[in-house]
């Protein structure tokens, strides 16, 4: 098996810590987006991955070499940003025949057995019930399979229809991002027919329409059920992904110096952090500093210094200060006192 992992994304909803950094090499939770993915992966065994790159690419590369040296990582430019559709057939050339592909947006955290895909035998796609299907591609189940089908899929629904970001109501069923494809060729060969015949949808190449062209020629896709899907694409949704993951993160030993450290809470230990108050659901990463300060529900990035500073719902980037300082007030009865 392969992993194929698109991160060519510019990212601009995450400005300005994307000036400096691609995307999914933004902390969550103690350490890079792109690292929760690939850590995944090797706890799986999966060796081998094709990576999709494109803004800031080479800090992606530094990065995953210098920290994975135990994965097979092919590097390929996408030079242009034509759709996931385009960016899987960027890669095309490293995929091998006889490989299954387990395409991974590379800029969502999941909550998945992974044993369910990879045990699969049919090509399967990751879904979730969402309310507003509109901002996604959907997928439609044949709720009357006959007994022939039942039979060959051991009765689990199969996939009739793939929509890109429907504008009228066709299903629920959001498609969030992981795919297994145990036919790569067919793949390949549906993206060629994409790009060769120029077949867009909202002006981009669609993995979805590959996808349907599949279907058409009778592959079988089934479903798997993706619960913990956790975007990273907005400093909100980073917070909130950050919080999730700490959730599970086990209770640690205070490593710090008169600090009071409430769960869940991740202290690297290679970080300082001396007379503060951290937590909840905050996370900081290797090198950094952060003395005599309050901080909760933050993202605290590798090697930030964080000093006298009261911080909430703050993403602190890699190398970045922030030094306050402490106000003497003498406030007499009835007075009230409002900081900006």
């Amino acid at each position: 098996m392969r992993a194929v992992i698109p991160v060519a994304g510019v990212g601009t909803r995450l400005r300005p810590h994307t000036y400096a950094l691609p995307k999914v090499l933004l902390d969550v939770a103690g350490k890079p987006i792109l690292a929760h993915i690939l850590d995944a992966l090797v706890q799986r065994d999966i060796r081998d991955a094709t990576i999709i790159t494109g803004y800031m690419g080479e800090l992606i590369e530094e990065f995953v070499t210098k920290r994975y040296s135990n994965l097979k990582v092919d590097f390929v430019e996408q030079k242009e940003r034509l759709g996931l559709g385009h960016a899987i057939w960027t890669g095309k050339d490293t995929y091998k025949p006889d490989e299954s592909l387990l395409i991974v947006l590379g800029d969502t955290v999941f909550d998945v057995d992974l044993s369910i895909v990879l045990n699969s035998k049919f090509s399967s796609i990751g879904i979730k019930y969402v309310d507003d299907p509109r901002r996604f591609g959907v997928v439609v189940l044949d709720e009357n399979e006959d007994s022939k089908n039942n039979k060959i899929t051991n009765g689990i629904k199969t996939i009739t229809k793939f929509v890109e970001k429907p504008e009228t109501f066709v299903s629920n069923l959001a498609i969030v991002g992981m795919y297994y494809i145990a036919n790569s060729p067919m793949l390949v060969e549906a993206l060629n027919n994409l790009i060769n015949q120029n077949i867009r949808t909202r002006e981009e190449y669609q993995l979805t329409d590959a996808l349907q062209l599949m279907l058409d020629k009778g592959e079988i896709f089934t479903t798997f059920p993706v619960e913990g899907w956790y975007d990273c694409g907005k400093p909100e949704t980073l917070l909130s992904t950050n919080r999730f993951l700490l959730e599970s993160y086990p209770i640690q030993k205070n490593l710090s110096t008169n600090t009071v450290v409430i769960t869940p809470s991740y202290i690297s230990e290679k970080a300082t952090v001396e007379n503060s108050i951290i937590g909840p659901y905050t996370s900081i990463a290797d090198g950094a500093v952060v003395k005599d300060s309050i901080i909760k529900n933050s993202i605290i990035s590798y090697e930030s210094k964080v000093i006298n500073t009261l911080l909430i719902e703050s993403i602190i980037g890699n190398e970045a200060e922030v030094i306050g300082k402490f106000i003497k007030y003498n406030v007499g009865n009835s007075s009230t006192i409002e900081l900006d």
